[in-house]
C-alpha cells in the first residue's frame, strides 16, 4: 500500500482563527462535498504564508459560507488571510493508481473557486508513471504558464 493525496483544496484562504474553539478546522460542506473531504477526516493543513505544516480534522460549518476557519491550536498556526493548502490523503495499492483521479480545488482571494482539476496517473511505452493535472479532459501546463508569465 502506498498513501497518496485524495483531495485538495489549493490555495484557500483562512477566514478566521479560533483559539478559544475544541480543535479541529472548519470548512464550507459545499467545497468539501466537491472534492470528496468528509466530516471527521484527518487533513494536511500546509501553510502557504509561513510555511506551517499541521495535521487536524474536519468539521463543516456554514454551507455556502467560504469559510475556512483554524480552531484551537491550529489557530496559532494559520491567521486570517493566510493562503492554505489543504489535503486528505488515503491508502491504495500501486495498481489503484491508474484509477485515482485526485480532486482538486483552486481558489480566488474571497475562496470563490476559480479551477476544478484533477491529478491523473498514466502509463506510456516509456515510462509506467506519468503525472498531468488535468481540467476536464485538457491537460493543465503550468510550465507553460510561467513561460508566457515571464516573457
Amino acid at each position: 500500500m502506498i498513501q497518496i493525496v485524495r483531495a485538495k483544496l489549493h490555495g484557500i484562504r483562512v477566514t478566521d482563527a479560533n483559539l478559544e474553539y475544541q480543535g479541529s478546522i472548519t470548512l464550507d460542506p459545499e467545497l468539501c462535498e466537491r472534492v470528496g473531504i468528509i466530516p471527521m477526516e484527518f487533513v494536511d493543513i500546509w501553510n502557504k504564508n509561513s510555511g506551517a505544516r499541521i495535521q487536524t480534522y474536519v468539521i463543516l460549518g456554514e454551507p455556502g459560507s467560504r469559510c475556512c476557519v483554524l480552531n484551537g491550536s491550529a489557530a496559532r498556526t494559520c491567521q486570517p488571510g493566510d493562503e492554505i493548502i489543504i489535503a486528505a490523503r488515503e491508502y491504495v495499492s500501486r495498481d489503484e493508481i491508474y484509477d485515482i483521479k485526485p480532486k482538486v480545488l483552486t481558489f480566488k482571494d474571497n475562496n470563490e473557486i476559480d479551477q476544478e482539476l484533477y491529478y491523473d496517473v498514466f502509463e506510456t511505452p516509456e515510462r509506467a508513471h506519468n503525472f498531468r493535472i488535468m481540467n476536464g479532459d485538457n491537460v493543465v501546463d503550468f510550465r507553460d504558464s510561467a513561460k508566457k508569465s515571464a516573457n
